[in-house]
């Protein structure tokens, strides 16, 4: 009997988060919260906070610290 190969490890749901937004930024009911499916709710975050999927290059990084320096 051989070994069955590992499943790749994904880190588990961030119920408390989605929690927290679901109830705390979008003031959803318990209906509609548990009514929509995990896209549905990135969706509304990424409505509301943007995507974020590019991170900012080193010039980009540079270029704010310059305009917005630590004092």
């Amino acid at each position: 009997m051989g070994v069955s190969p590992a499943k790749p490890h994904r880190p588990a749901f961030p119920w408390d988060d989605a929690l927290a937004f679901g109830f705390g930024v979008l003031r959803l009911s318990s209906q509609a919260f548990w009514a929509m499916t995990p896209r549905e709710l990135k969706a509304a975050h990424d409505g509301l906070y943007g995507r974020g999927d590019a991170p900012l290059s080193r010039g980009e990084l540079e270029g704010l610290m310059l305009q917005f320096p630590d004092t």
